[in-house]
């Protein structure tokens, strides 16, 4: 039994409404008694809210991304076919989107400091937390697939008011974290692009106004829009894979890297490198960002069938999307791993002498110990060893390879701050508001920063901004888990003891591999006095809220205990038990444009659908 048949089993006669098919109810569930109640009852929900993922929304506001339109997924006549590509086809999009956020600016970063600094050594860490991430994603897919609401959208109607407030705080917390990498990366690529014409705080502000032009062409159609991200994606690919051939790497250590698990003679320095390219990689929003895209796609939630054949597709379509963004990040650790492992500043000044890049190489590559330190490596400092050791072409290139990423995932950032905002707030405003907004809460702190800061003090953040989002992981991994092992909402799809095992001991090693980066950082500031006070309390109250974060997930699990508990009960769980399948009890035909792959051909259908409406208090 699919979710929502499980909903409708609890439905009350009539509650139903047509179908695409002209059949009432949905599923077996409701038989030919609750298709009569439900014709007889059509005129009366004509003249009744019907209630959808929008309903909150005033008339005419839109959500990000699918607002307008649906992807169609083709019908295949054939029998017993077990894989099709033209449903592959359809389905995909929302993975390689995703995929962007492991090439931000600040994952190529982290990939490049940790080739600097640990040659090819952790490239397998690389390779496993792509995994990881892999396995996240698919819970936060098979959410947004099975219930038809993602991520944010569910924490509004499964915590309590506060903490779901928290949540939406420290969600943006990160979100701002990722957009000023975002955004100080593609201020980088500019400045390097310019020639130094257009300053970064200039390029900030490009960056904002090429962000708003690019996330309304959404008005021209979901897939071209799609198209638009695989560009970029391969812009990257071209010219990270440039970067990759003329560098030329040793291929057999490069497969030592990637497949033996193992760092002989590492220090702490490589050690926390290795930590860093595991938070760098696994993003909280990302999880939040998934689970809606999914959405995109017309999946018949009353046919399990159709459901199972919705997370077969997006799961290979996130498969190949994490593939090429590993492919990619192999690319920049490999460069950079090859020429710049166990260089000094003065080796590479030596290697920019009667270059044209020399003067700018004077004023970066410098440091207290007569140019004998090893190389503390960004992507500034990155594009110039390539200018100086490959040509100018080299680190134009280069440039370009960081504009795509940094423009490609600040689009993707907007649109999880979007998501997270309508979900977590149900926000009523129109949508070139919120768009404002979510662009605002972000922009505005980076343009201070690039505005009153020098060079070496934004790419220095990326550390710092790194913790920050390594300490919102479990504020996105957490929730996941509970919902997806929820039998109440996954109805058959709920994860089996062995997926609820694995996503949780997972989660576990990576939440705490990403403290430990975290206290490495704090120590680094050497923080005293009253401000270590602070530090200290906030410290007690985030493990106090992860703590209240996993009496819930075990409540969503199906623990008797807990969910008995007159505490639980009153504290962490909705006061109208969403967990119950009787709540889960209201039924609407939405609208919606179907988009046939690229075709200009739209056609409207109504699709009936089913979710829960209870909103705890």
């Amino acid at each position: 039994m699919s979710t929502n048949e499980t909903y409708h089993k609890n439905v009350e006669p009539g509650a139903g409404g047509d179908g695409p098919s002209g059949s009432s109810g949905s599923g077996t569930g409701n038989g030919s008694n609750g298709g009569a109640a439900g014709s007889s009852h059509t005129n009366q929900l004509h003249h009744q809210q019907i209630l959808n993922e929008t309903t909150y929304l005033k008339p005419g506001a839109k959500q990000a991304y699918f607002s307008d339109e649906k992807v169609l997924i083709p019908e295949d006549d054939r029998t017993n076919i077990g894989f099709s590509f033209r449903k592959l086809w359809a389905f995909t999009g929302p993975g390689f989107l995703m995929s962007i956020a492991y090439l931000d600016p600040g994952n190529i970063e982290s990939d490049l400091q940790s080739g600097a600094a640990a040659k090819y050594k952790i490239l397998w860490v690389l390779l496993w937390a792509t995994v990881l991430g892999l396995l996240m994603q698919r819970l936060a897919a098979r959410l947004g697939v099975v219930t038809g609401l993602h991520l944010a959208e569910m924490c509004y109607r499964q915590y309590k008011r506060l903490p779901r407030w928290i949540l939406w705080i420290m969600i943006e917390i990160a979100i701002i974290g990722s957009d000023m990498q975002e955004v100080i990366g593609t201020a980088i690529a500019i400045y390097l692009l310019s020639n130094k014409a257009v300053p970064l705080w200039g390029g900030v502000l490009i960056t904002i106004v090429d962000t708003f032009t690019f996330l309304f062409l959404d008005k021209y159609g979901l897939r071209k829009l799609e198209f638009l991200f695989g560009l970029l994606i391969t812009v990257m690919a071209v010219t990270f894979g440039y970067e990759y051939i003329v560098s030329a790497p040793n291929q057999v250590e490069v497969l030592e890297g990637m497949f033996v698990p193992w760092c002989s003679d590492c220090n702490s320095n490589v050690l926390l490198q290795a930590v860093g390219v595991v938070g760098a990689v696994i993003m909280p929003h990302n999880l939040y960002l998934h689970s809606a895209l999914v959405k995109s796609r017309d999946i018949d939630r009353r046919q399990p069938k159709k459901v199972s054949e919705a997370n077969f597709y997006f799961f290979i379509e996130a498969s190949v999307a994490l593939f090429v963004s590993f492919i990619i990040n192999l690319f920049v650790v490999s460069v950079f791993a090859h020429g710049m492992y166990g260089k000094t500043n003065r080796d590479v000044l030596e290697i920019c002498t009667n270059k044209s890049m020399y003067e700018d190489a004077k004023v970066s590559f410098v440091d207290s110990q007569n140019g004998t330190a090893i190389i503390d490596a960004d992507l500034y400092k990155g594009g110039l060893f390539l200018g100086c050791t490959f040509g100018a072409v080299a680190m134009y290139i280069w440039g370009v390879g960081i504009l795509a990423a940094g423009q490609s995932s600040t689009m993707t950032g907007t649109y999880a701050g979007q998501f997270s905002m309508e979900g977590f707030l149900n926000l009523q405003w129109p949508r070139w508001c919120r768009v404002l907004v979510t662009r605002c809460i972000a922009i505005i702190p980076t343009f201070c920063l690039a505005m009153f800061s020098q060079m070496e003090d934004l790419t220095n953040m990326n550390d710092i901004l790194n913790a920050v989002m390594s300490l919102q992981l479990p504020f996105a991994a957490i929730p996941t888990i509970a919902f997806t092992s929820c039998a109440a909402i996954m109805g058959e799809f709920v994860n089996g003891v062995g997926n609820k095992i694995v996503s949780i001991c997972l989660t576990i090693v990576v939440i705490g591999v990403n403290l430990y980066f975290v206290i490495v950082q704090v120590e680094k500031m050497q923080i005293e006095g009253g401000l270590l006070a602070v530090v200290c309390i906030f410290a007690i109250l985030y493990i106090l809220f992860n703590l209240y974060l996993v009496i819930h997930m075990a409540a969503c699990m199906g623990n008797q205990r807990l969910m008995n508990s007159r505490w639980v009960q009153r504290f962490v769980l909705p006061s109208q038990n969403s967990f119950s399948i009787k709540n889960a009890n209201s039924t609407y035909a939405s609208d919606v444009t179907l988009v046939v792959g690229e075709s200009a051909t739209n056609k409207t259908v109504k699709g009936l659908e089913t979710v829960s409406e209870k909103v705890p208090n």
